[in-house]
């Protein structure tokens, strides 16, 4: 044969011979884990990075996902303790932790998973009635992850978190429920319209009593005002009086000037409508005096 025959075979079997290596050059990505097998036995657990595996001697057994991962269960039968029948779907988040346990310990650890939570769902249910298993939800999502985590420790599986995502009851409690909760909002809105009137009475009564209370205000600084008034003008009058007084003192009035100012002031006493006026002996006197004085000068006729 010719040589250049030679040279295409030998070029044929080298990259034979390196496609085959590289197939058996093995790179394990982030947050996965290998489980290798050599001769059908547990060799080892490849993490992330680069790996050779021997030909023909080693295979990989399983490709394990290290990242936190999320199941949601179809909806299951569970009774309660008061012998409701009604429908729980749970969705359970987990996450592995022991990759040898999770390929080794159990055939189909999701299976396994799914029918632990119906089981474990069923038995925390049983010992609640309808209206603590529709109100304790915290209670029983805290029990389900604390037996799951104890039970799938063995295999290698961690439960992080266990949540009710919903629950079904009956058609005939739902109706009743819905009833219950109608006459409830019905009930609330009664009492806010109650309240609503009674803030309304609360507030024009209010009104009412602050306004009686600025009218009988108004009108004690009215009569305030009024009397202030009167007993200033009454000062005045006083003032005046004894202005009047001390100037007629300063002037030293005769005996028969005083006399005068008496009869004065009986005829302002006269104009008044008492019945009975009690005259002084003084101006009695005065008072004769005026009249003969008046009668002498009618008597007397111009010449």
């Amino acid at each position: 044969m010719p040589p250049i025959f030679y040279a295409v075979l030998w070029i044929v079997l080298l990259i034979l011979l390196i496609a085959f290596l590289a197939s058996n050059i093995v790179i394990v990505p982030q947050a996965k884990a290998y489980i290798v097998e050599r001769l059908g036995t547990y060799q080892g657990t490849w993490g992330t990075g680069l790996h050779f595996k021997i030909p023909l001697f080693e295979r990989i057994a399983r490709k394990v996902t290290l990242k936190e991962q999320v199941v949601d269960f179809p909806p299951q039968p569970v009774i309660t303790k008061d012998n409701v029948t009604m429908q729980i779907d749970t969705v359970v988040y987990f996450q592995i932790t022991d990759s040898k346990l999770f390929t080794y310990a159990i055939e189909n650890p999701m299976a396994a998973i799914e029918n632990l939570t119906a089981t474990t769902l069923r038995n925390i249910i049983g010992d609640l009635e309808l209206d603590q298993t529709l109100t304790s939800r915290d209670l029983i999502n805290t029990k389900m992850r604390s037996l799951l985590d104890e039970a799938t420790d063995d295999w290698g599986i961690k439960v992080n978190r266990v949540e009710l995502k919903n629950i079904i009851p009956p058609a005939a409690i739902k109706e009743s429920m819905e009833k219950q909760m109608r006459a409830e909002r019905e009930r609330r809105e009664a009492i806010l319209v109650a309240e609503g009137k009674k803030q309304s009475s609360i507030l024009v009564a209010e009104g009412e009593k602050e306004a009686m209370v600025l009218r009988a205000e108004a009108t004690r600084l009215s009569k305030i005002k009024e009397a202030e008034g009167e007993a200033e003008a009454l000062l005045t009058v006083q003032r005046a009086l004894a202005d009047s007084l001390r100037m007629l003192n300063e002037a030293e009035p005769t005996e028969p000037i005083l006399r005068m100012k008496a009869l004065e002031a009986f005829e302002k006493a006269a104009d008044g409508k008492a019945t009975k006026i009690i005259i002084p002996s003084e101006i009695q006197g005065l008072a004769g005096l005026a009249t003969a004085l008046k009668d002498t000068l009618t008597d007397v006729k111009p010449r």
